[in-house]
């Protein structure tokens, strides 16, 4: 097997040896399945103690299914969910909300991938018009597909804001233990605190092999959930497999470990490489992605070794992004590499 050199996205590295091991040691004996296992049930209490004691939870294999499955939840099909223009489930689910959920997305314009009141309340001028879609859940991203946190401030403020006029709010948490990493803040924090109504909760993206589960915080909804995800065929039989991950996830803090060195990493990388000349660092580090402006040809270069995106092809961005599994080491020998490839082509 080639020994990818990527800087593209955390979903490129193993999981942790950790979670492997958890899911060997939970290949033993017999199970009850569909969830009615041991480990799943502790699992359940273990999540309790990070959201609360009123949080329910189900796990499922992908982010897709957990954005999806979650709004669904919580929506008719004559509502709207209002997202950033950025937001994941607007422009990589491949059309799952629509097509799966019967879910119709507003996105609104953002420059950072966040949103506040002030952006959201223009699109709530045809409540009760029955000629249009009816807004029920803002989601947000934490962090924003661009690498961008919110402030614990700035999320209820937006819960407040919604919770007036009766929205719901949905917190995809893909990388939350990303952003909860650089905010130094708990899940509860971020989200029960907050009175956040639902959240994806991520796994895979930081260690697991393929952990998810959709958090529902607000006792007064997600009722049938059990049912809807199994209609949606992401009941998996042998649920001890998913939970044990995110078990050992949980577990000793190896969530904010392993976010902590991807964060670190990152900055790393943008300190090291912003010092080289004709590197343009965009604006500040939060977490584990970077955005940059190199010139194209070195680029291509680059990319010879190298996989990362480019995000950008008319403004010439590239984003790098760290993960749990990214080293000093790996940092640096890009970084030469970076300097080599820019100066070739100045």
């Amino acid at each position: 097997m080639n020994d990818l050199k990527s800087f593209a996205s955390d979903n490129n590295s193993g999981a942790h040896p950790e979670i492997m091991e958890a899911v060997v040691k939970a290949n033993t004996g017999h199970l009850k399945s569909y969830g009615e296992d041991e480990i799943s049930i502790h699992t359940d209490e273990v999540f309790k103690e990070f959201f609360g004691s009123r949080a329910r939870i189900h796990y499922v294999t992908t982010g897709t299914a957990a954005n999806v499955l979650g709004i669904r939840a919580v929506t008719h099909t004559y509502n709207s969910v209002l997202c950033a223009e950025q937001a994941h489930i607007n422009n990589d689910e491949c059309g799952a909300p629509e097509a799966f959920g019967g879910i119709k997305l507003v996105p609104i314009p953002s420059k950072d991938g966040k949103l506040t009141p002030g952006m959201i309340a223009p699109y709530l001028g045809h409540v009760g018009f029955v000629h249009a879609s009816q807004p029920k859940v803002v989601s947000i991203t934490q962090p924003t597909e661009v690498g961008k946190l919110y402030t614990l401030k700035e999320i209820e403020d937006i819960v407040e804001f919604a919770h007036d006029r009766d929205l719901l709010v949905h917190l995809d948490g893909a990388r939350i233990a990303n952003a909860c990493a650089a905010l130094d803040c708990s899940f509860f924090d971020m989200t029960t605190a907050l009175d956040v109504d639902l959240v994806s909760f991520g796994g895979t993206k930081n260690g697991c092999l393929m952990g998810e589960a959709v958090i529902f915080l607000n006792p007064e909804i997600g009722e049938g959930f059990p049912y809807l995800r199994k209609q949606s065929m992401q009941l998996v039989s042998k649920m001890r497999f998913v939970s044990a991950q995110l078990e050992r996830y949980l577990a000793d803090d190896l969530w904010l470990i392993n976010a902590r060195q991807a964060n670190a990493m990152a900055k790393r990388l943008a300190d090291k490489a912003g010092a080289i000349d004709g590197v343009e660092i965009l604006d500040t580090v939060d977490c584990n992605a970077i955005f940059a402006h190199i010139p194209p040809a070195a680029t291509e270069i680059l990319q010879k070794d190298y996989y990362f995106y480019v995000w950008d092809e008319h403004t010439h961005t590239v984003r790098w992004m760290t993960s749990w599994a990214t080293t000093e080491e790996m940092v640096d020998e890009f970084v030469a590499d970076i300097k080599k490839a820019v100066e070739a082509v100045s």
